[in-house]
């Protein structure tokens, strides 16, 4: 069943837009309308957003001591006389600053996964979330529940390269990780690095980001470099190169070759010692079938 409603005020800041907003939430079994105590109210423990910005939610508070809450909470009835939140928890914390002692909410019926399911696509159709939050409960949701990526994307309502992107962000380094939730990097910027090998040529090009506030196609151009074996020299003179990209001419016309044949971004490093690795990335099982069927007719 779905409840859709739509609420209509005036204007009183940015705080309240979000609050303006038409809202569909898809529910299993019963839904009502209700004012909720506000002390039996807790916050989802798998909620996805993991900050609450303080000058929003006091902006938001404002908003709410003026004309009330507009759009009601949603909530999850626990069975024991407390509720948890699956919708509005920057609306809950705002009226707790306000001092509110009730508000209206919704109260349904899910069960764990749907809930988590549901804050999640609320809380994405908002835009409030950071690319690293959102990858996050991605991979809280394939983890809890065992879902596959394709799975995953068809409960969300994104594509499957879309949740595959967001995933590939918690494979960067942690100081990247950080920055990409502090939003002083954005998810370009981190697509960018993904595409360096080397640890610690992504952690030197990261930090030349921050200290000449690079451009995402300015990361894309120096990437682009040092995955060709290039050497990179920063503004301050220090020079960045990826390790295992100091292929030989022979070595590098190979690889060239190979990703000719596979049509796919074919990497290759390879030690002193002549040791090494040929990596053929792929981006769903389709591109896997096509990359086995080369290799079987590479066989015959």
């Amino acid at each position: 069943m779905a409840i859709r409603k739509k609420y209509q005020g005036q204007a009183l800041g940015r705080g309240l837009d979000a609050l303006l907003q038409t809202e569909t939430i898809q529910t299993n079994g019963s839904s009502n309308l209700q004012e909720v105590s506000m002390d039996s109210i807790h916050p989802n423990p798998n909620q996805p957003r993991r900050e609450f910005d303080d000058d929003s939610l006091q902006e938001l508070a404002n908003s709410i001591r003026q004309i009330g809450i507009v759009q009601p909470i949603a909530l999850r009835d626990m069975g024991d006389g407390t509720y948890i939140i699956i919708a509005g928890e920057r609306r809950w914390r705002a009226s707790q600053r306000v001092g509110l002692t009730t508000i209206p909410a919704y109260i349904r019926t899910v069960d764990d996964e749907n809930m988590m399911e549901m804050a999640l696509v609320e809380n994405i159709q908002r835009q409030d979330l950071t690319a690293l939050e959102v990858a996050l409960a991605y991979q809280n949701l394939i983890e809890q529940y065992n879902l596959t990526q394709d799975q995953l994307s068809l409960r969300v309502g994104k594509n499957r390269a879309t949740v595959a992107n967001y995933l590939r962000l918690l494979k960067l380094p942690a100081s990247v990780q950080v920055a990409l939730r502090n939003r002083e990097i954005d998810m370009g910027h981190a697509r960018a690095l993904l595409a360096l090998t080397d640890t610690e040529a992504q952690l030197k090009v990261f930090a030349e980001m921050k200290k000449d506030h690079l451009s995402v196609r300015q990361i894309e151009d120096i990437v682009k470099q040092l995955s060709e074996g290039a050497t990179v020299k920063t503004k301050t003179g220090s020079r960045i190169r990826q390790k295992g990209s100091n292929l030989s001419a022979d070595y590098n016309m190979l690889r060239e070759g190979l990703r000719r044949i596979f049509k796919t971004r074919v990497e290759m490093t390879c030690s002193q010692n002549g040791k090494g690795k040929i990596s053929i990335p792929f981006n769903g099982e389709a591109e896997l079938e096509r990359i086995i069927e080369l290799l079987d007719k590479l066989q015959d």
